[in-house]
């Protein structure tokens, strides 16, 4: 038996637009949401900021006050009618909160030090447990909706928030809730920008995965959250998820995209679904020349070049905790609206890759889709989304 929980509602913001529908028409439109860092760093590199100004918290949550609050609390006022409607139904008590961030509230610690430097004291206002910690996260999302199920956060960097949908199903499984807010979010800040340019990963230019002359990844920051509940209306549901671990190295991927193939493999078996089903894969695809070459490689040794294969980073940035949440929506997309995006950058497609690189966009009915997120120290996660009906 093969469980299937269907994506009631959905709300996004990142580079392309503060809004799930702006997001929508910027990544069918296939314009790019990467501009020059504003971050003084002392290197050139496009980033993927939230556009225009966040909405400061309410009152109740001062305290909690950070840009990755305000970056969840824009998607979470415009999913709140949903999220009111899913309590009703199931009862705060019966639906959890799942999330992912890689960051937490990094930067928000990075402005305190640098008042530190300038002042010689931290601002007063700053708390490390309330705007650092992971869990801060959690504390404003919960006490914003009012849900008391089950809450925890994943933080397994690039792979946190597919990590997240994993852990939603197992719990709907489980019995341990009616339903989840799962999702992710992450802010840009220094600490990432900086690590990724010392290990020589980070293009100056936008991101182009895929690309025969790739030169890196390109950072960003963003929000996605869904509904997932174990009945309701919905055109995609989660089929099933894979999750493996390449234990091969700290950043480098397993050359042979083992780990990569064994969590798209699982992610079918799990969903009770065969190789030949599926429409359409949203690789992790992140610019960088390892990873694209062993997430190639896993997917041209299960479907050679017959599927479409697109990386969406070069449009938000790689968004880290928040991009397998990011990715999984944009797959949901696609079952929901039959087209494909173009994989921005991707031209001219490395040839020794041996996948098809959709290079523009493709009106294609998807019935499955495989959504991939892969993180350092070799953590893997596929997710397998199907037509709800």
């Amino acid at each position: 038996m093969t469980s299937r929980y269907p994506v009631t509602a959905y709300a996004l913001c990142n580079a392309l637009g503060a809004t799930t529908a702006e997001v929508i028409a910027s990544l069918r439109a296939g314009r790019s949401g990467l501009r020059p860092c504003q971050l003084d760093v002392p290197f050139t590199a496009k980033t993927g900021a939230v556009p225009g100004p966040l909405e400061a918290p309410p009152s109740s949550l001062a305290l909690w006050d950070t840009r990755l609050a305000r970056i969840a609390l824009r998607s979470l006022d415009e999913l709140a009618p949903r999220i009111d409607a899913a309590r009703s139904r199931w009862g705060r008590d019966r639906i959890a909160v799942i999330l992912g961030t890689s960051t937490a509230g990094i930067e928000e610690t990075e402005r305190a030090w640098g008042a530190r430097k300038r002042t010689g004291s931290l601002p007063p206002a700053y708390d490390w447990d309330r705007q650092h910690a992971c869990h801060a996260l959690l504390e404003v999302v919960r006490a914003r909706t009012g849900l008391r199920g089950p809450g925890f956060i994943v933080s397994t960097a690039c792979s946190s928030s597919g990590k997240a949908f994993a852990a939603a199903h197992r719990l709907l499984d489980a019995g341990a809730c009616d339903a989840v807010l799962v999702g992710g979010v992450d802010s840009l800040c220094q600490t990432t920008l900086r690590g990724f340019h010392s290990l020589e990963l980070l293009s100056e230019g936008p991101c182009r995965p895929f690309a025969a002359d790739r030169k890196g990844i390109s950072i960003g920051e963003g929000c996605a959250l869904a509904l997932l509940e174990r009945s309701g209306e919905a055109a995609a549901a989660l089929l099933g998820e894979g999750e493996t671990s390449d234990a091969h190295h700290m950043t480098a991927p397993h050359p042979e995209g083992t780990g990569a193939r064994a969590a798209m493999e699982q992610a079918l078996a799990r969903a009770g679904l065969r190789a030949e089903q599926v429409d359409h894969i949203d690789a992790h695809g992140t610019g960088t020349v390892l990873n694209d070459a062993a997430e190639g490689r896993a997917i041209r040794e299960l479907w050679g070049d017959r599927v479409p294969v697109v990386s969406t980073k070069g449009y938000t940035g790689h968004l880290l905790g928040a991009a397998g949440a990011t990715e999984a929506l944009f797959s949901v997309v696609a079952i929901e609206q039959g087209w494909i995006p173009a994989s921005l950058g991707a031209e001219p497609v490395d040839a020794r890759l041996g996948i098809w690189v959709a290079t523009s966009l493709l009106q294609r009915r998807c019935r499955v889709v495989l959504s991939n997120s892969f993180a350092f120290g070799g953590s893997n996660v596929s997710l397998a989304f199907g037509a709800a009906a």
